[in-house]
């Protein structure tokens, strides 16, 4: 059994925090995610409930954590797969009923085989049941003869949105592989470098450094870096082109998310390091508007109002500061043309974390706070395969994304992916020196 990546403490004053806000007599039970299948009977890797992993850190398939609170006092159950031999050898060593209660934050190990059985008296008398529906169809059946199920995940989130000091080191840690891998690929680029190559440079060093990805890695060069969410990444990169790379890891379920843009021979042309120096330029504002105290659309707008200037001063735009960026400062006039997306997004258990809508959004979120980890991701992208807007030929075929994962805290914005090269001399001085 490996260690759980945080103590017994961490974990049972999470559990405290969130039924706190549950009235007396209620019952909080967490499903983990079922596993899928990718074909016939193979299945896709299976990865844990970030709710579950949360609140007692179990990893394995088929668990339902469950706390009761009564008389304001709490008790918890983790019902888990018991130890089978005849399983066991095909699929692996279980931790079981004994195992959990030795390891793991709860009170009672239950077998999940039995679930019915003993579901049934632990939700006697309950008032309210929180939930998380569709994760598991058994469950769901039992609790809706029992009582309306709440979801639970609004009781959850809140908490989930501060870090500890236990999770920024984790993520931390993610930032820092990942950042590692962006710079193995940037080294060994080259001109005819397949996107495919570039992934597999960056998932390797992934996996080398005992993690995995947290999202399949965008690797788009030329054209395809104008794909927000390209993901086939099976083209040769030309001389001459950019690649834009977007992949991060998550260590311990906790996600890193970082993305690059560099020229695959090594040096910009004058009309990438235009494009490349404006986004940057806007990614520094960016960050630096992540301060404690500021909406949640800070950075976004600050972002924005680079972005929208440096269209007009390019002659992408011809209009003013205003009308670039909209009516009533609504930031959906037309230099959204360029910059489709929102700027960030929270950043924990998933990497697209809870607690808010993605920048750019209609969801005013919440006020940044101490401990909140965001990401700043401004781009531009001038596709030239668009025919819904004037794409000028100097900056057709461009597109550029710089992003970067940053904690907030009371001394100001602090960047977890700052050992990853993002200015343009370093950038060239990188290209193609590890091959």
């Amino acid at each position: 059994m490996s260690a759980l990546p945080f103590t017994s403490s961490e974990y049972l004053k999470r559990q405290e925090i969130v039924l706190d806000g549950m009235p007396d007599n209620s019952v909080l039970v967490i499903p983990t995610n079922r596993k899928a299948v990718r074909s016939n009977d193979v299945n896709y890797p299976f990865r844990p409930s970030s709710y579950i992993m949360y609140l007692c850190g179990w990893t394995e398939p088929d668990g339902i954590f469950l706390a009761r609170k009564s008389s304001s006092k709490i008790s918890t159950v983790l019902f888990v797969k018991p130890r089978e031999t005849k399983s066991e050898i095909w699929e692996g060593i279980r931790v079981g009923l004994e195992g959990a209660l030795d390891g793991w934050p709860i009170d009672i190990a239950a077998s999940i085989d039995d679930l019915n059985a003993e579901l049934a008296p632990l939700l006697d008398g309950c008032n309210q049941i929180f939930s998380i529906n569709g994760q598991n169809n058994e469950l769901d059946s039992i609790l809706n003869e029992h009582s309306t199920v709440s979801d639970a995940r609004i009781l959850v989130d809140k908490h989930r949105v501060i870090k500890s000091d236990r999770e920024i080191e984790i993520m931390t840690e993610a930032s820092a592989i990942a950042s590692e891998a962006h710079i193995r690929a940037i080294g060994h680029s080259f001109p005819g470098i397949g996107e495919w190559q570039i992934q597999s440079i960056i998932e390797s060093h992934f996996t080398h450094s005992e993690s995995q990805w947290s999202y399949p890695s965008i690797v788009g060069g030329g054209d395809n870096a104008t794909i927000l969410h390209y993901k086939e990444n099976n083209c040769k990169i030309d001389d001459g082109e950019m690649v834009l790379v977007d992949a991060g890891c998550e260590v311990h379920g906790y996600a890193s998310d970082i993305t690059r843009t560099w020229p695959v021979n090594g040096k910009f042309s004058e009309a990438q390091r235009e494009i490349y120096e404006l986004v940057l330029k806007a990614e520094l504002a960016g960050i630096e508007a992540c301060q404690p105290g500021a909406p949640w659309l800070s950075m976004h707008r600050a972002t924005s109002l680079v972005l929208a200037e440096g269209l007009i001063e390019l002659g992408i735009l011809d209009c003013t500061i205003q009308e670039a960026i909209g009516e009533g400062n609504d930031f959906n006039g037309p230099y959204r043309d360029f910059f489709m997306h929102g700027t960030g997004h929270f950043l924990g258990l998933d990497v697209h974390d809870v607690g808010g809508g993605r920048q750019g959004d209609d969801d005013p979120g919440p006020e940044l706070r101490h401990g909140m980890v965001v990401t700043v991701e401004p781009g531009l992208y001038f596709g030239s395969w668009r025919t819904d807007v004037n794409i000028p030929s100097r900056y057709a075929g461009i597109g550029v994304r710089i992003e970067d994962d940053v904690l907030i805290t009371d001394s100001g914005p602090v960047v977890l992916s700052a050992g990853c090269p993002k200015e343009i001399g370093e950038i060239e001085a990188l290209v193609g020196k590890l091959r």
